[in-house]
């Protein structure tokens, strides 16, 4: 399995935000996006999702059965996209019914970020680092082979930021693909780099 971008290139309201960014990654490979605020980053991985159209050029996920990224995709973005009212269990089984292929329970995922005895409580009780930890818990509850990161980290402490470098590591090791924006180092060993807005 191949995760492959030919001269793709993205846009916001019509104006050009990135491209022409060719990659191809295969299993146990990961590609760390970095760059200015506004260089695209974010667009990138909404392209490469699917959330958003491409501009120009191509992305598709060769190997696999479907070549459709999205639906053999994990997208972790700025926002948690969790119910405030529902309990953590509530949120991640419906993730898990909404993605198919399980793969930890919940109490595994939420043992993995640390958080094993906060399933009961209601999603918005929770502290900001905490929802985070949830998110990526949503993660480990159904299996996809690529990993569409955005800025994974932000509000995790120090900790937190360990627990989740191990995980991306297992899931590598695993022949998952990573592909993570971010603005500081995430402890990928041997990722590729981009670069957005260096021309």
């Amino acid at each position: 399995m191949r995760l492959i971008a030919e001269a793709l290139c993205g846009e916001r309201g019509g104006e050009p935000v990135f491209g022409p960014v060719d990659f191809a990654l295969g299993q146990s490979e990961a590609l760390v996006v970095t760059g200015e605020n506004g260089s695209g980053k974010s667009t990138l991985l909404r392209v490469v999702a699917g959330l958003l159209p491409s501009a120009s050029g191509a992305v598709r996920l060769e190997g696999a059965e479907d070549e459709q990224v999205a639906s053999a995709a994990h997208y972790l973005g700025h926002q948690n996209a969790m119910k405030t009212a529902l309990s953590v269990n509530e949120n991640l089984d419906f993730w898990r019914d909404f993605h198919g292929e399980p793969f930890l329970t919940n109490e595994e995922a939420l043992d993995e970020v640390g958080l094993a005895d906060l399933g009961h409580l209601p999603f918005g009780y929770l502290s900001t680092g905490q929802r985070r930890r949830v998110s990526i818990a949503k993660l480990l509850v159904s299996y996809r082979p690529v990993w569409l990161l955005d800025e994974p980290t932000a509000g995790l402490d120090a900790r937190s930021e360990r627990r989740f470098a191990a995980l991306m590591a297992a899931h590598l090791e695993d022949g998952g693909i990573i592909v993570a924006a971010t603005h500081i180092p995430l402890g990928i060993e041997g990722a590729t780099s981009l670069v957005m807005g260096d021309r």
